[in-house]
């Protein structure tokens, strides 16, 4: 077999090799970023959720009234 030969065949390999770990890599990092974006998500629209109840009570006129009596 001429070096040349040699060489490229090599060359072939190795890159189908790094190809191939490349895809395992992208595969795994993009099913693990799916499942971090959706735990956020969830814990996101559980927060608005507590902002919401937040602010209805703070706006609430008799949580005034009991903060106006409690500052007097």
């Amino acid at each position: 077999m001429e070096p040349l030969a040699f060489v490229i065949a090599i060359t072939a390999i190795v890159g189908g090799l790094a190809y191939a770990a490349y895809e395992v890599h992208m595969k795994t990092k993009t099913k693990a970023g799916k499942a971090d974006i959706d735990a956020l998500q969830a814990e996101i629209a559980k927060l608005k959720d507590r902002v919401g109840t937040l602010e209805s009570i703070v706006t609430d006129k008799s949580y005034q009234l009991k903060d106006q009596i409690n500052k007097l």
